[in-house]
């Protein structure tokens, strides 16, 4: 069995986000099993090139996975001789300028969500990769979850004849860090510094939306800072100017009504991080990361109004769990299956920096949504 063997630039790899779920659970997860097999006797070999701006940082990992090559220089990163494409999971304020200093080196791109920080700029960087005819794509990663591939999975069968609405829930408590450390960076919450949370998820539900149910159509927002001061990683007070909740209504095409809650500042009382319900004339689901219950027409109870009364029914156990039927792999990994695949073999590939894009202009529609106080129009985005 050959090798083909492509280099990856990886760059915001310390972070997070770059380091748990796209270098150590998809990249590194690829390498241990053998590479990513072809079928014709090939596998891909991914093989990281790491960038960062902390020498210190990028030794420590490297020597941690026993990886070769690592740089602080972008430019000497994307002009090593194995260097095919060009990752980026930095903060979004960094990442159009270094997207664009990799699609002139002639690198195939992928990269994080937001793609950039206004609409403009993010079909810019579509209409430069296409233009320079390098392969790219843009991080989908919750329409490869176990939860929304079982919905998916309900979608295409007609389970829900038609579907009537949609309601996700999404978020937890993020600590002030001041008596407790906050789980998430601090520049999330500065607006400043490109935080805040219609920037950070309204891209997600742009492509689980247009993914799962159809196009969206229209956009009502309203936002809030919950929580006006925070505390940095040394402990020093801030202001909080980015919004840390999002309460959105959206509308599809189909004529379906999507309500998705978004926020770091609610304590969490459901099943999983996020959930979506879905319901349609035939029958209902409520998917998460990993799970998702069905309830059919045919099984449907008949709650009963009574406030003087207590409850005597448990609601949930009304509800059927979807079978696995089958093994699910990281979501990351599986996306970065097919990108890798896409850039050795020219297969089919559908995520690229315009459906990117299409998440900044959904969270641009949505800041501007929550300044005027209406409802606006997505219209359809070209390059």
């Amino acid at each position: 069995m050959s090798r083909n063997v492509v280099g990856i630039v990886m760059n915001g790899v310390t972070g997070r986000m770059g380091y748990r779920q796209h270098l150590v659970r998809s990249v590194l997860a690829i390498r241990e099993q053998g590479g990513l097999p072809l079928g014709d006797g090939t596998v891909i070999w991914p093989e990281p090139i790491l960038v960062g701006r902390s020498e210190h940082k990028l030794k420590e990992l490297a020597d941690r996975h026993g990886l070769e090559h690592w740089t602080t220089d972008l430019g000497e990163a994307l002009a090593h001789p194995l260097a095919q494409i060009y990752f980026d999971a930095q903060v979004t304020q960094a990442r159009e300028k270094a997207i664009r200093t990799a699609i002139e080196a002639g690198k195939h791109i992928y990269t994080e969500k937001p793609t950039a920080e206004s609409l403009d700029a993010a079909v810019e960087l579509a209409r430069m990769a296409r233009e320079a005819g390098v392969c790219n794509g843009a991080v989908q990663d919750k329409l490869f979850l176990p939860g929304l591939l079982k919905l998916k999975r309900l979608i295409d069968s007609g389970f829900f004849g038609q579907i009537l609405s949609v309601r996700g829930e999404f978020g937890y408590w993020v600590f002030e860090g001041d008596w407790q450390t906050a789980q998430r960076p601090s520049w999330n919450y500065r607006a400043e510094d490109g935080g805040g949370m219609i920037l950070d998820m309204f891209p997600h539900w742009r492509y689980v939306l247009d993914g799962l149910f159809g196009e969206v159509r229209s956009v009502y927002a309203h936002t809030a800072t919950h929580v006006p001061e925070r505390f940095d990683e040394q402990g020093r007070s801030y202001a909080a100017t980015a919004d840390d909740a999002a309460y959105g209504v959206f509308e599809l095409d189909g004529g379906i009504t999507a309500q998705i809650n978004s926020s770091w500042a609610v304590r969490v009382d459901r099943d999983e991080l996020v959930e979506f319900q879905v319901d349609g004339t035939e029958g209902s689901a409520v998917a998460g990361l990993r799970n998702c219950r069905v309830q059919h027409r045919s099984l449907t109870p008949k709650p009963v109004w009574n406030p003087d009364l207590p409850v005597t029914e448990s609601f949930r156990d009304q509800w059927q769990l979807v079978p696995d039927n089958g093994e699910f792999d990281n979501g990351f990994k599986i996306q970065w299956e097919l990108f890798l695949k896409h850039v050795v073999t020219g297969s089919e590939y559908q995520w690229d920096l315009l459906e990117g894009a299409k998440g900044v202009q959904l969270a641009e529609l949505g800041l501007r949504s929550a300044r005027e106080g209406r409802r606006l129009d997505v219209p359809a985005l070209e390059i």
